[in-house]
């Protein structure tokens, strides 16, 4: 029996809204997934240190700020800078639908907007993570 899938999840810039990663932790926690979440307030490197430390098969990324145009992209620049391209990256926040495909063009997997429901995004992790 191989481990469960982990899933890091982050708060980059200087977000302070955190309900929305809680409730999709605790989700993700209740469907079987090992979650680290490295809080509030997080640089892109930190994210991807903590990311290639905990040896992840996703990274969850909450952005509530507006800010994701900026943050979003420097996170997925210092994911690659550690050679981690193959760790598909989310986005869940307050996405305009042309912001939502922009970054899905720069390469995030995929990205949850208002009214997201838990159940979605947990079998969103589990096909990103290859265990549906």
């Amino acid at each position: 029996m191989g481990r469960p899938a982990r899933v890091l999840l982050a708060k980059p810039g200087l977000d302070g809204h955190d309900r929305g990663v809680l409730v999709i932790a605790a989700a993700l926690r209740d469907a079987g997934f090992e979650v680290i979440y490295t809080g509030l307030r997080q640089t892109a490197e930190t994210i991807a240190a903590a990311a290639e430390e905990e040896d992840v098969d996703a990274v969850g990324l909450s952005v509530l700020s507006g800010a994701h145009n900026t943050l979003v992209p420097k996170v997925l620049a210092a994911l690659r800078a550690r050679g981690l391209t193959d760790v598909p990256v989310v986005v869940g926040g307050i996405l305009p639908a042309a912001d939502a495909a922009a970054l899905k063009s720069a390469g995030v997997a995929a990205t949850f907007g208002p009214g997201t429901t838990t159940e979605a995004a947990v079998a969103a992790f589990k096909t990103l993570c290859g265990s549906s």
